[in-house]
């Protein structure tokens, strides 16, 4: 990685309030990097001080090897698109996008010869006279992005920008928006709270909690290998079995029930408490048992069917009167062979290598 953008050891406060915590993490150049969490988890501040809207109460942001850490926004060369798209409405698409290239006094035939490249680029031909009031939401969110590329930025700055628009067309300009950034070979810098956009359009995805960086990793990484429960949660469905001791022999015990594991990783030791957890797509339900590991008797607690999947509620007795509430998800076409139904009980496999394990 060559560090195109590096952040170190950056803080933020409002007052007693700390928004960001120690947070250091790098990108490469043409990256293509999400920034997911839930609402008030810093994420927007951490874009507002790499755009240089906020400064930094301690550390420091790098782009392309200069410490921009001191300067104001109109020095650092970046492109922000925002979720509200910031459009003049008494510009047409055309004189928004060559605004910035006005104030920088370029050449008429440049100006309009690069509008018109961008609107192009950006699937807005012929619509350049058009104001942002005749303009759909998703050709709005087009012009502000060929405004935003228009002065050819070091890094693109992307706050939520489809969370506006309805779903079809957000499905859409995901899509183009990642196109757009791999033709331009632009550093992107993305904030989200939606984690299927996150997973599906970046490189990779930097997931905070609470003004600090949980995880940063590739898409697989972070829904495969969640680096705390926190994580595991946030990033799709997870299911969580409590109170799980390892005892010596590397199995977790759980009232009377023994969970087999192939974590790999020592996150406790023999006779601490822990925490199991396992995607709703990796329990498997059974038409009959058979000597497997992790192979349990549930019973139906509800079905709710998804189209394509149903998500199936189960309640797995653990001994000691413990029972746990799982969710799997199964194919419709899978469901109907089974022949599901709520109160039905059927055995339901836990694989050993889908399990992880986290200290409590």
């Amino acid at each position: 990685m060559d560090n195109y953008l590096q952040l170190d050891h950056v803080g933020k406060k409002f007052g007693q309030f700390t928004a960001l915590e120690d947070v250091t993490f790098s990108t490469s150049r043409a990256e293509f990097v999400s920034v997911l969490g839930p609402s008030g988890c810093g994420k927007t501040t951490l874009l507002r001080v790499i755009a240089g809207l906020e400064k930094q109460d301690a550390g420091r942001v790098v782009l392309s090897g200069r410490d921009v850490s001191g300067l104001p926004v109109s020095q650092r060369n970046v492109g922000i698109v925002f979720q509200s798209y910031a459009l003049f409405p008494n510009l047409t698409a055309a004189e928004n996008v060559a605004y910035g290239l006005k104030s920088r006094r370029a050449d008429r035939r440049q100006i309009n010869q690069r509008v018109r490249d961008l609107l192009h680029l950006v699937g807005l031909r012929g619509l350049d006279r058009k104001y942002p009031a005749q303009l759909s939401g998703g050709q709005q969110q087009r012009v502000a992005l060929a405004r935003a590329m228009a002065l050819s930025p070091d890094l693109l700055l992307l706050d939520e920008p489809l969370s506006a628009l309805d779903a079809k067309v957000r499905l859409m300009l995901r899509k183009e928006i990642r196109l757009l950034q791999r033709e331009l070979g632009v550093t992107a810098i993305m904030v989200t709270h939606d984690q299927e956009e996150a997973l599906t359009m970046a490189d990779r995805i930097l997931v905070m909690d609470r003004g600090r960086v949980a995880q940063i990793g590739s898409p697989s990484e972070i829904y495969e290998r969640p680096a705390t429960p926190f994580v595991a949660s946030f990033v799709g469905r997870m299911n969580f079995i409590p109170n799980v001791v390892r005892n010596e022999d590397g199995g977790y015990a759980v009232g009377r029930t023994v969970l087999k594991v192939l974590d790999g990783r020592p996150a406790v030791q023999a006779g601490q408490s822990a925490l199991a957890a396992i995607r709703p797509e990796d329990v498997v339900l059974r038409e009959q048992g058979n000597g497997t590991a992790n192979l349990f008797r549930a019973r139906i607690e509800g079905l709710e069917y998804q189209g394509a999947q149903y998500r199936v509620t189960l309640s797995l007795p653990l001994g000691e009167g413990l029972i746990s509430t799982l969710e799997a998800d199964i194919s419709s076409d899978r469901a109907g062979r089974l022949g599901l139904r709520p109160d039905m009980e059927m055995p339901v496999h836990l694989p050993e290598d889908r399990i992880r394990i986290y200290a409590a």
